[in-house]
């Protein structure tokens, strides 16, 4: 079972209050929704052309075996895109202020053969909730080969870790839609968070057995069956994830495994000192948020304490709404960490991964 974790509840100096009031108010004078608007649709429409597009010319036109591979590698950058950002946008409700068009873009979730149930435990619930906390955020549980929490388990072989990260990186997606999604809802199922949430265990398993077939189904076998060469199929299949496992994996390792954010392990006691909102600043990053490029290609990510704070907020507004966060986060003597490069924040993340290699406390 996960352990019980409770954040404080009285903030003496009402900040959260006053950013959320602050943010509202930016909305309400501009006379805009917080959800996705032309921006996000516009963007939406170039993603699933770098993912469908290449994929119907496999089907319909005759082509050499090399450009089959050329052509699934383009695929990766679709792939990693509607995940970054139509997916994790669409599943945290905030694609539309219409909530049938919010479960329609979440169907990218399938699309890429991924589970937006267990998505959402793992995400939404788990990982916001109990940011960079040992045991309940599961983007920093042990993971084979990688301590990413002082509170892990140290091997010998983590010393190298800052060599082998990102080559690791890079097979995160195939791992995700192979074994990881069927490891989580079985967790899920047998701790009671799959009824929690309001879902049926036998209906998610079956509706992920179905999803993860007709995906390889479609990806894999279908080219095939219309007479690509299998091992053209199978090598573009398995480089396209590991050009969008690398892609998104680092986007996520770069707000909370750098050098600034804390990590807890759970209280004896169950009580956290800040409270939720203090807690999300103390242990979330920003980085690149001055290059429109990055901040167009991660889904706004990059601006990762913005959507800490503000989840429902879609991210096309995290540009507008940072500077509003940074400015209360100063007058309250609060952190708001950031790294002004993407390189920065890359050589920051691997300097953090070789002290928890070592065993070394971080700053």
């Amino acid at each position: 079972m996960y352990p019980v974790v409770k954040f404080a509840t009285k903030d003496p100096k009402n900040f959260f209050r006053t950013l959320n009031q602050r943010v509202n108010e930016y909305f309400k004078s501009n006379g805009i929704t917080k959800k996705g608007n032309e921006k996000l649709h516009f963007k939406t429409f170039v993603m699933l052309a770098f993912y469908l597009v290449p994929y119907f010319l496999l089907l319909f036109i005759p082509m050499p075996s090399l450009l089959v591979i050329g052509l699934y590698l383009v695929m990766g950058v679709g792939l990693a895109g509607l995940g970054l950002c139509v997916m994790h946008d669409a599943i945290h409700g905030a694609y539309s202020q219409w909530p049938w068009l919010n479960r329609v873009a979440a169907f990218s979730m399938n699309l890429i053969g991924g589970s937006p149930f267990t998505w959402k435990i793992q995400h939404n619930v788990l990982h916001h909730s109990y940011t960079n906390i040992y045991h309940l955020d599961e983007d920093i549980d042990d993971k084979p080969f990688l301590r990413l929490s002082p509170e892990g388990k140290l091997k010998r072989y983590h010393k190298v870790q800052h060599w082998y990260a990102l080559p690791l990186y890079s097979l995160a997606t195939i791992s995700w839609i192979l074994m990881k999604d069927f490891k989580q809802l079985a967790t899920y199922n047998k701790t009671g968070m799959t009824k929690k949430h309001g879902f049926h265990p036998v209906t998610e398993t079956v509706k992920m057995i179905l999803g993860k077939g007709l995906y390889v189904f479609f990806i894999i076998a279908v080219p095939i069956m219309l007479g690509l060469s299998w091992w053209a199929v199978i090598i573009g299949f398995v480089l396209m994830h590991m050009l969008a496992g690398l892609y998104i994996t680092i986007v996520f390792q770069l707000a909370h495994v750098v050098e600034g954010p804390n990590h807890h392990a759970p209280p004896e006691d169950g009580n956290m000192e800040d409270t939720w909102a203090i807690h999300q600043l103390k242990s979330t990053a920003n980085f690149a948020c001055n290059n429109r490029l990055v901040t167009w290609l991660v889904g706004g990510l990059n601006f990762q304490i913005e959507h800490h704070l503000f989840p429902n907020i879609s991210h096309v507004h995290y540009r507008n709404i940072a500077k509003i966060v940074k400015k209360t986060a100063n007058e309250f003597n609060l952190p708001y960490y950031e790294h002004e490069r993407f390189r920065g924040a890359v050589r920051s993340h691997l300097k953090v991964l070789k002290l928890l290699g070592k065993g070394a406390a971080l700053a």
